[in-house]
């Protein structure tokens, strides 16, 4: 079961048919949409500071979302991907957007619509990467605008397919529990 925390007087809020991983981390002043799930070894620390996510966002395993005190928040749009082991601190990350696995992006960055942060980069903080656009490397910088349908369609399908693969969890967990239990032969009861 997640490891959900109040801090400071701020308990996390978790919207409906929202997946947490068994070792998910959900601390203080978090608020998460609908449709969400967030993976194994994830870690949402709003101890110093508020992190907004929407609704149909995909957070994956083993990464962190902090803020700075008093300074920064993380807001993160709908329909976003958040791939493995991703640091985000303090930035905006807007809707449709796809970070990549390994990436850092840091305080006052702000990842535009539909934009793609290639795996492994680094943005640094207060930087603006436009809607649309791919951003790669250390640190990260402009390499070529996407198609914007094409764009729109992968990371969207990546959202989705996030979402049906929570709903494999919840099956699990439910087996477990009980409540969806079988007979001998594999047939429901």
């Amino acid at each position: 079961m997640a490891l959900i925390k109040s801090v400071r007087g701020f308990t996390p809020k978790i919207g409906k048919d929202t997946y947490l991983a068994d070792n998910a981390v959900v601390i203080g002043d978090v608020e998460i949409g609908e449709g969400c799930s967030i993976w194994f070894g994830t870690v949402l620390r709003g101890d110093v500071n508020s992190i907004r996510i929407g609704n149909g966002v995909n957070i994956q395993d083993g990464s962190v979302l902090h803020t700075l005190y008093e300074k920064s928040v993380i807001e993160i749009g709908n329909d976003v991907s958040v791939g493995h082991n991703v640091t985000i601190h303090g930035a905006k990350i807007c809707d449709g957007a796809l970070i990549g696995m390994g990436s850092v992006v840091l305080d006052h960055a702000v990842i535009g619509e539909e934009a793609v942060v290639a795996a492994g980069s680094v943005v640094l903080s207060n930087t603006i990467v436009e809607p649309g656009s791919i951003y790669a490397g250390v640190p990260a910088k402009f390499v070529k605008k996407a198609d914007p349908e094409q764009s729109k369609e992968i990371n969207q399908k990546i959202a989705r397919n996030y979402h049906m693969y929570a709903s494999w969890y919840e099956e699990t967990v439910e087996q477990d529990t009980g409540e969806n239990t079988a007979n001998d032969d594999g047939t429901p009861n």
